[in-house]
């Protein structure tokens, strides 16, 4: 379960950043999937696979994440002196309805990857998580005791 959650997460940073990475792979950088690829040792026809999935997920999840834009947009034009609650709450549920289903289908996107992956790898990548993990802990830590430290 707690590899599930750490991979959401990751993958859930994946698809938010899915333009940025349609520039990495045309410049030649590595993408995420090539990153996670080296991590846990992938197969080629595992990374296909992979790859396959978030481009079928992610084309419904960018139209939903339009959609949403868009009714965020159309509540911000209702808040005026003459507003209309009815209309408000409207939007309100439907983006309710918009986001739920991109969350749905970020999970069913994470399932479906995490599905492609041997039992070693998901050990492989919970074992870099947690190090990943520890590595930001660490980080926090010490930026925190560098702000609580006087100035000279």
């Amino acid at each position: 379960m707690k590899l599930a959650k750490l991979f959401g997460t990751a993958l859930v940073a994946l698809t938010l950043s899915a333009p940025a990475l349609a520039q990495q792979a045309s410049g030649g950088q590595p993408d995420q999937v090539d990153q996670l690829a080296q991590m846990v040792g992938l197969s080629d026809d595992q990374q296909k696979e992979i790859r396959g999935i978030i481009e079928d997920m992610q084309g419904q999840i960018g139209e939903l994440r339009e959609e949403a834009r868009g009714l965020q947009q159309a509540m911000q034009a209702e808040i005026k002196p003459d507003y209309d609650e009815d209309a408000i709450r409207e939007k309100a549920e439907e983006l309710g309805d918009v986001t739920g289903e991109i969350a749905a289908l970020s999970s069913l996107m994470q399932a479906k990857v995490d599905s492609v992956f041997t039992a070693e790898q998901r050990e492989e990548l919970d074992k870099r998580m947690k190090e990943m993990q520890q590595q930001m802990q660490q980080q926090r830590q010490m930026m925190q005791q560098q702000m609580q430290q006087p100035a000279n």
